[in-house]
């Protein structure tokens, strides 16, 4: 299992857009892929669940990654977060 924590930098937070491209990015791993947001567990690979969590600007999210490709998925998904989200 690997964590790290990313900061959302999107202007309007994970609305709809950032979170289905979120998902789609978790998605292409065989890893279970959640996150941490204050007390809340979110699945990163279901975007109910991601617009669920409620994520605004400048939020510390921590990014879990557990399975075979885990290490890549990681990799992914941080890049993907730290690059906007397609923001």
């Amino acid at each position: 299992m690997v964590r790290q924590k990313v900061v959302i930098k999107n202007p309007t937070g994970l609305h709809l857009r950032p979170a289905g491209i979120l998902c789609k990015e978790a998605m292409q791993f065989k890893s279970h892929i959640t996150f941490l947001y204050r007390e809340n567990t979110a699945n990163a690979k279901s975007v109910l669940s991601v617009l669920g969590a409620c994520i605004k600007c400048g939020d510390e999210i921590e990014l879990i990654c557990e399975g075979e490709d885990e290490q890549e998925a990681m990799a992914a998904l941080v890049k993907a977060v730290e690059s906007g989200l397609g923001e």
